[in-house]
């Protein structure tokens, strides 16, 4: 490990882009340090405390919204507007083309729409969380001049936030928008280890030795099912042209258990905080209502068993959603037809595509169930010890080792890419 990472800071090209991406995130994290003006810091502290679902959103702001800065939504505005488009795709056959069939151009169309869909939603966000914060009397009344100005910059945050994902991910090391809530995620850890520090207390001995197991079990399992892939075996005929014999070769589609990563859980918990965005968007209308349905979102959610399920659910669900989006099995039948390759046993054709879909249906399911207990098991934990930090400690562990493994891959691949060209 060691070794492959002086080996990128001896290659100029490879160490140009990773000293990229370092200062793009540092970059980020400047900006995320940076507050807006009249805050309650205490008032503010209290009202995360007290709302589990906030400290998810604050994950994917990248810790920019506990402090409530100019980042304050992070790339959540983003993440909601794909996830709206990927639901649009079963609905319109022309997004679906898009993001199939015409290939790079047709998914570089598709990401536009997103970065477009991105601003209103970044928009009604910021204007509903800004009422939700004074209505909670974190922030001081607005006079309308001022909460314009406010939306503004905090919209400004998202798209310029969207912007550096989408150049970090240029650069193929790594995904841009999940390195930004890696980032978000990793630079809280030395907070929290000082706090442990500072707070330990010998009678919750067991309670830290529960969550290090939690966290082991975590990152194991993730590893695991992420590296974790089903081989069909794929072999090619011979064919004769002129005097040379060509094909004749056996090799293997490798099926990955968990096709999907991290993105399930990415998507599970925007659509657990989609209802209380529609309750802070119904500000707009009525600042009463807005916080009546706050209210109705947060007592229900907050009853950790309907949660718990709920999210599982999700998980599954957005596993195969997801699974079925981005892997077509028949697209991969015509591509073994086109280049003579045929499974053993099976015939070319839709008979190829029916026993690629049953495969992949099947590990795809335990993919699905894997992640939803990961998912949920920091939360079984918050039950047993009483502790809420697990909850969405496990979330992030679980985002952060997905993503560390996803960068591991595209680097090494990079390398890969260097030594052939040496040869």
């Amino acid at each position: 490990m060691v070794q492959k990472i002086l080996q990128v800071f001896k290659i100029p090209d490879l160490r140009k882009k990773v000293l990229m991406v370092l200062f793009l995130l540092l970059v980020f994290r400047v900006f995320a340090a940076i507050p807006i003006p009249g805050i309650d810091t205490l008032r503010l502290q209290e009202f995360f405390s007290s709302n589990n679902l906030l400290g998810f959103l604050n994950i994917f702001s990248g810790g920019g919204l506990s402090n409530l800065s100019l980042v304050m939504l992070g790339v959540a505005p983003y993440i909601t507007a794909t996830i709206i488009m990927q639901l649009l795709t079963i609905i319109f056959p022309k997004l679906k083309q898009y993001y199939y069939e015409e290939g790079a151009e047709g998914r570089a169309k598709f990401n536009r729409i997103s970065r477009y869909l991105t601003i209103p939603l970044a928009v009604l966000q910021a204007y509903g969380f800004l009422n939700l914060l004074i209505s909670q009397q974190v922030l001081d009344p607005l006079p309308l001049a001022n909460m314009i100005g406010n939306v503004v910059i905090i919209t400004a945050g998202s798209v310029f936030l969207m912007w550096i994902g989408e150049l970090i991910s240029e650069y193929k090391i790594g995904n841009g928008i999940s390195l930004i809530i890696f980032a978000g995620i990793v630079s809280g850890l030395p907070r929290i280890i000082s706090a442990s520090v500072l707070n330990y207390n010998p009678s919750m001995l067991p309670t830290y030795f529960v969550f290090i197991a939690v966290s082991i079990v975590v990152i194991a399992g993730v590893v695991f099912v992420n590296e974790g892939e089903r081989k069909i075996p794929v072999a090619y005929a011979k064919q004769v042209r002129g005097n040379k014999l060509y094909g004749g070769v056996s090799t293997y589609l490798p099926l990955r258990v968990n096709q999907a990563g991290v993105i399930p859980i990415i998507f599970a918990i925007s659509l657990l905080l989609f209802p209380q965005f529609i309750a802070q968007a119904s500000s707009v209308f009525s600042r009463d209502l807005a916080l009546r349905l706050n209210e109705l979102v947060s007592g229900f959610l907050s009853n950790i068993f309907i949660y718990s399920a709920l999210y599982f659910l999700l998980v599954v669900v957005f596993t195969y959603f997801y699974t079925a989006v981005t892997f077509d099995p028949q697209e991969i039948s015509k591509n073994l037809q086109r280049s003579g390759g045929f499974i053993p046993g099976i015939r070319p054709g839709q008979t190829t595509t029916d026993y690629i879909g049953k495969i992949v249906h099947r590990i795809t399911f335990f993919g699905a169930l894997f992640l939803g207990v990961v998912a949920i098991l920091p939360n079984i934990t918050q039950i047993i010890t009483g502790i809420q930090a697990l909850a969405i400690g496990g979330t992030a562990l679980l985002i952060v080792v997905a993503v560390a493994l996803e960068v591991m891959k595209q680097i090494d691949s990079q390398l890969s890419i260097r030594e052939y060209e040496g040869i």
